[in-house]
């Protein structure tokens, strides 16, 4: 339960920190200047830009990135053997689907990123396509982990470090954003 509870938060706090970078690197990438990011455990993460040359690039950049970069993590823990794996597994899971559902989602109200990315001339059918390959990826990598966290029809033994380690990671990140908020 512990490992479940700390790491749900955490793929929260740390799927809002890999998009707002995916927005800070796009910026970066096409001339922009960024003002303020915004992470907060207790608020909706943003980056707001005070110049966005390509406002179109960096917006996909936020969900983009945000899905790149934790299926990279997940690669390379899974190359490397790492008996955690899973977890970073999870996280891309976790940040396919959040990424996916909040464009298809958000296109409809037109709110968020996908209001946005509307309103600079993106088609909504484009929102829709990310949605809809994004939200079945992230399920399919949720596939089958249940038995790492001591769930299902053959659950395994869950490492107290790994559960204690989210737990850590977690706190720190939340000290962390309120310190720097």
């Amino acid at each position: 339960m512990l490992l479940v509870g700390s790491l749900i938060p955490l793929c929260w706090l740390a799927m809002q920190a890999v998009h707002e970078f995916g927005h800070v690197l796009g910026a970066f990438l096409t001339g922009g200047e960024v003002e303020r990011v915004v992470l907060h455990p207790l608020a909706i993460s943003r980056t707001d830009l005070r110049l966005n040359p390509h406002p179109l690039t960096v917006i996909w950049a936020g969900p983009v990135i945000g899905i790149l970069l934790p299926i990279a993590a997940y690669v390379i823990a899974f190359l490397l053997r790492w008996s955690g794996e899973f977890l970073l597994r999870f996280f891309a899971g976790f940040c396919l689907i959040a990424n996916g559902a909040y464009l298809a989602g958000g296109s409809v109200g037109g709110i968020g990123d996908a209001g946005d990315l509307l309103r600079e001339g993106a088609a909504i059918w484009q929102l829709w396509l990310f949605g809809l390959l994004a939200i079945p990826a992230g399920l399919a990598a949720w596939n089958g982990l249940g038995m790492h966290f001591g769930f299902g029809a053959e659950p395994r033994d869950v490492a107290p470090s790994l559960s204690y380690g989210c737990l850590v990671v977690l706190v720190s990140i939340v000290v962390i954003e309120l310190i720097i908020s």
